[in-house]
């Protein structure tokens, strides 16, 4: 078991330090933000937490994690885009951002095959690097949706998507992410992103939509400790 000495505490939380500074217009002096003030302090407190359990390594994830936190629910969504942007670039999963809420948009063409439920393995293998990510970040809960075209009728569109995204969500739940922040939803073809009047069209509409969102009780409830 390593022990974390106050000098790796330090080296830790620098970077979060140096990234909260501000600078006073008037004066040109800098000192630290609020925000930064109260993440450092977690980051230092959730290091060694982290060193006591995982060593070194465990020491810099937690204090990245606690840091996130210490900046509020913004920032911790902000570390899990930068982090499933960066794994997710050449997998054709698209990763959007809308005020806290994190979509991951998987297209059909990558997922599955027509009228298919059976989850392709390019799609296996990013909802893999995904759940990476999502497991080391906790404090959200994920809806998978399921889209179609308009193409066929309701009796056949809405329990296709609906089984797509019911084997999104497993397959993230078989990858560690836990059950109870998954929900499944089927949508067939009611909201589509684009004209369903155009083949183009038609495939934007074809797609599973994995939706984060921040579990703010939790958040508080971490922040609180």
């Amino acid at each position: 078991m390593n022990i974390l000495k106050p000098l790796t505490v330090a080296v830790l939380a620098a970077p979060l330090a140096l990234a909260g500074c501000v600078t006073d217009p008037m004066t040109g002096q800098s000192s630290a933000s609020k925000t930064a003030v109260y993440s450092l302090g977690g980051a230092a407190v959730c290091g060694i937490v982290g060193a006591l359990t995982n060593g070194s390594k465990g020491a810099r994830n937690s204090a990245l994690a606690c840091g996130a936190l210490g900046a509020g629910v913004g920032g911790y969504m902000d570390y899990q885009e930068q982090k499933l942007r960066q794994s997710l670039a050449n997998t054709n999963v698209a990763v959007e951002r809308q005020g806290n809420q994190i979509k991951l948009v998987m297209p059909e063409s990558v997922t599955f095959d027509t009228n298919s439920a059976s989850l392709s393995g390019a799609a296996q293998n990013a909802l893999a690097t995904a759940a990476q990510t999502l497991v080391q970040y906790p404090d959200t809960t994920l809806t998978v949706a399921g889209h179609t075209d308009n193409t066929g009728s309701d009796a056949i569109n809405e329990p296709l998507s609906q089984r797509r995204a019911q084997a999104v969500s497993g397959y993230l739940q078989s990858r560690g992410v836990a059950a109870y922040r998954l929900t499944s939803v089927g949508h067939g073809s009611r909201q589509p992103v684009a004209s369903n009047a155009t083949p183009e069209g038609r495939a934007q509409n074809r797609r599973v939509e994995v939706l984060i969102n921040p579990d703010q009780n939790a958040i508080n409830a971490a922040r609180q400790q």
